[in-house]
């Protein structure tokens, strides 16, 4: 086991249990992310650092220079929830952001001059969490100038969406720099599809450094949110030109699928990651919900629960059933909902740190839509 691992079970784990030590009700993962005699007495341990090129990563770095930015994230997070769930969509964007070249905020950049966007690639016309972090950096900007990140602000966003689905808390280390450009060409050759089956999502997962286990715990996002018809229409009908369904789908789930979406476009739509399900807007398109027993319950058991019924909306996720390194962790996730939080979690804070920009690679925009 490296280093890295080493560190980020090591801190994972020292979470849980100060988290369990400090609250009475440590069953509920909200109440232990509110906690505020949590994050201090993970703060004052600076072993927690992330070693070589990550060593500026820090749990509670804004300890001194914004004390507040964790608190008003957290609740600027949760007011945004109660006018609409943005869990899902800061998930989503979090991993948009992690998944091509580091958390470093680069997916939030627009287009200007040198910079093209990737918002502009076909993976990331899914996203709408943009407004979202505008709105938490507007707020950070008028407490404490110049001082946190948006990198920051996207993987600090998506813990708090996480534990409003209903997942489990996890520690986030921060103190890193935004991107000073923006990296399309990788955001549409890296981000793996949903039709991929399973050998080209492991392959794509193990890119990033991720090994089965872990491909299957992130793949549990889909645990919350909402896919549209149009990313499995084509597993309804005619699948790979068999003029029939995808056969790994249960019969009486097809016909359930295909009254939900009879009305359904079935024009083709950009492939966003597995991690973005939800379709772009830019026509009328029915949906399933993936948060079956309502949002912030069942997160993680109702979704490998359906995949081991043949109840996968999407192909990548049924796929995982097919694999003699993944199925195994698909029914141990099924059966032992900790088991698969606490895995999630573990896996989250992996992407949260696969690459932090240098100082000469990165700085703390004062808009995170441009660079300063």
């Amino acid at each position: 086991m490296d280093l890295t691992k080493k560190l980020s079970i090591f801190v994972f784990l020292l979470c849980v249990l100060i988290s369990l030590r400090n609250q009475k009700a440590a069953t509920d993962s909200r109440s232990v992310a509110e906690d505020p005699s949590t994050r201090r007495d993970l703060g004052e341990d600076d072993s927690h650092s992330i070693a070589g090129a990550q060593a500026r990563l820090k749990y509670d770095y804004y300890s001194d220079s914004c004390p507040s930015a964790e608190s008003i994230i957290r609740s600027t997070v949760r007011e945004l929830h109660e006018m609409k769930n943005v869990g899902p969509a800061l998930l989503r964007l979090a991993f948009h952001d992690c998944f091509v070249m580091g958390c470093d905020a680069s997916i939030l950049l627009d287009s200007a001059g040198d910079v093209k966007s990737e918002k502009e690639t076909p993976p990331n016309r899914s996203i709408k969490a943009f407004d979202h972090i505008d709105a938490i950096k507007y707020i950070l900007e008028q407490e404490c100038p110049g001082v946190v990140s948006c990198a920051d602000i996207v993987v600090l966003s998506a813990r708090e969406g996480v534990l409003l689905a209903g997942g489990q808390f996890y520690p986030v280390l921060t103190g890193r720099l935004d991107s000073k450009t923006a990296f399309p060409d990788d955001a549409a050759g890296s981000l793996p599809s949903p039709h991929l089956n399973l050998g080209e999502a492991l392959r794509s997962f193990a890119a990033k450094g991720f090994d089965a286990r872990e491909t299957v715990a992130l793949l549990g996002a889909h645990s919350t949110g909402k896919v549209h018809c149009s990313f499995f229409y084509n597993r309804l009908y005619n699948f790979s030109g068999t003029n029939g369904p995808d056969p790994s789908i249960n019969a009486e789930f097809v016909l359930v699928l295909r009254s939900q979406c009879s009305n359904s476009s079935s024009q083709p739509s950009p492939s966003p990651s597995p991690l973005s399900s939800e379709h772009n807007s830019s026509f009328e398109d029915r949906a399933m919900k993936m948060d079956y027993e309502g949002a912030g319950n069942g997160f993680g058991e109702v979704y490998y629960r359906s995949l081991l019924e043949g109840k996968g909306l999407l192909f990548v996720d049924q796929q995982l059933t097919a694999g003699d390194d993944t199925r195994p962790w698909v029914e141990a996730y099924a059966a032992d909902a900790p088991r698969f939080r606490r895995d999630f979690g573990l896996a989250m804070f992996k992407l949260s740190h696969l690459h932090v920009p240098s100082a000469a690679e990165g700085e703390v925009r004062l808009n995170c839509r441009k660079v300063n």
